[in-house]
């Protein structure tokens, strides 16, 4: 049967919970170190034994404010907690402490590129604060679900958008954006794979022109970007096959199966009064000042989407190369400090993108373990500008050395190896005449217009010379013997 899948619209809400970098937890001091030894970052609080009273950790309010600004949010000045509960075997208390009328932060909303590359603003719900659940291990044991509770009790915000994202692409973007951010703040990792980063996508279609929301359908349990797209792909087609066939579309929660590719029900969807929300007795309600809020603004660093605006508009730099250097804070921000120092925008990029990045990925590095001075990084720049090292050398040759022997100075490391660019004309006229003796028909097509062929006789001398000679001279000595040669 052919289905016109073009007919519907795709309604998608997402709910994203980062969880937090904090040294202990929510509401007691238990550690949060990831890999621990299960069931060792526990106690009678995040346990939820009788008698015992959790309290409230003042890091968690900071980095929500952080998040809530970032993302354009109002900050609420009184917060109060909730409880959320419900009965799961890695819940040992039963319920979670959440935020139900109170949310942190209200409204906001982020810029992403939707699939056409068109500018669209994705207007947010709120951001609240609550604790997370324990892990239930599966595939461990071939008889029992195995419980670790050391996540219990870590501290959450999660991010609920309204429903305005109309593909998976979308929804891709978004969370992409949202990675980024809690990583320039510094509050999370960002890692899927380790569940410290975990989104739950609310799909619905309809008619295209249609007012009214249809039966959504939650996917969970999604341990990447790329599979959270795959997840909204497919249950959009099953919702659109099952109306196209004249079939109802539950409300309901679904996990998300990678290896093959599938959805499948877990259980009916809860609506909120399943979770019997009520009052936190056991905290009392938290004010935050204004003042307080403008200092934690004051502390928020540049955030990627402001940098990329900035290094396209003010450097000229390419869509591509800003995306590039945007992607990672330590380089980001590395670039825009240096940025203060030198006009030279393009060459510093392509130093961070090519020579800079091989070695940190060569090494399993971040920026920021490496030993490397804006000083140095200016220092090649100026090199390189007065013609007193070839880029090609730099690149290949003096960056890793200068990141191998952070502690020699460049002008050593340059005489050490002999690095210094050649302006020696005669060397570059004989590096030219081995060019095109191995080259002849070249030469021809050169001399009959195909003047591109300047590239490759240009890249066999910088070979034939180990990256020395100075690019501008040999270009022009080449263009001038290839004008007087005859082949």
């Amino acid at each position: 049967m052919y289905v016109n899948y073009e007919k519907y619209e795709i309604i998608v809400g997402l709910e994203i919970h980062v969880q937090l970098n904090t040294l202990s937890k929510a509401y007691c001091s238990d550690s949060t170190k990831f890999g621990s030894l299960p069931n060792t970052n526990i106690s009678p609080i995040s346990l939820g034994h009788p008698g015992t009273l959790p309290v409230s950790n003042k890091k968690v309010f900071e980095n929500a404010i952080k998040l809530g600004l970032a993302l354009n949010c109002n900050i609420s000045i009184e917060n109060r907690y909730d409880r959320k509960n419900y009965f799961y075997p890695d819940l040992p208390k039963g319920y979670q402490i959440t935020q139900d009328k109170t949310p942190i932060c209200t409204k906001g909303f982020l810029n992403i590129k939707d699939e056409k590359e068109n500018l669209k603003t994705i207007s947010l719900t709120r951001i609240h604060m609550e604790e997370d659940a324990g892990k239930s291990i599966h595939d461990l044991d071939p008889f029992d679900t195995l419980i670790d509770l050391n996540r219990a009790g870590v501290p959450l915000l999660e991010i609920v958008t309204d429903p305005v994202i109309n593909s998976s692409v979308e929804a891709y973007n978004f969370i992409s954006e949202i990675r980024k951010i809690v990583r320039y703040l510094d509050i999370c990792d960002g890692n899927m794979e380790e569940g410290s980063m975990r989104c739950d996508a609310n799909i619905s279609v309809r008619f295209k022109g249609e007012k009214n929301l249809r039966n959504r359908v939650e996917v969970k349990n999604m341990n990447s970007i790329k599979n959270v797209q795959k997840a909204i792909d497919l249950e959009v087609k099953r919702q659109i096959n099952n109306y196209s066939n004249e079939k109802q579309v539950n409300q309901e929660t679904r996990s998300y199966d990678a290896i093959n590719n599938k959805t499948f029900v877990l259980r009916s969807k809860e609506d909120a009064h399943d979770y019997r929300y009520f009052p936190e007795p056991d905290l009392s309600p938290v004010i935050i000042s204004t003042e307080y809020i403008e200092k934690i603004r004051k502390e928020i660093p540049p955030l990627p989407q402001e940098l990329y605006l900035k290094f396209t508009s003010k450097f000229n730099l390419s869509d591509y190369d800003s995306k590039y250097l945007t992607e990672n804070k330590d380089i980001a921000i590395f670039f825009n400090e240096i940025s203060n120092e030198t006009s030279k925008y393009k060459l510093l990029a392509n130093i961070l993108m090519g020579p800079i990045k091989s070695y940190l990925n060569e090494h399993s590095l971040n920026l920021s373990q490496i030993n490397l001075s804006h000083d140095k990084v200016i220092k090649v720049i100026d090199l390189i500008t007065n013609n007193k090292i070839s880029k090609t050398i730099a690149f290949q040759k003096l960056f890793p050395l200068i990141l191998k022997y952070p502690e020699k100075k460049i002008i050593n490391l340059i005489n050490i190896y002999d690095l210094n660019q050649s302006s020696d004309e005669d060397k570059i006229f004989e590096y030219a005449k081995i060019v095109f003796e191995n080259f002849p028909n070249k030469v021809t097509e050169y001399n009959n217009g195909n003047k591109n062929l300047i590239g490759l006789f240009m890249g066999e001398i910088m070979k034939l010379s180990k990256g020395k000679v100075n690019p501008k001279l040999a270009n022009e000595i080449l263009k001038n013997l290839l004008k007087n040669h005859k082949s």
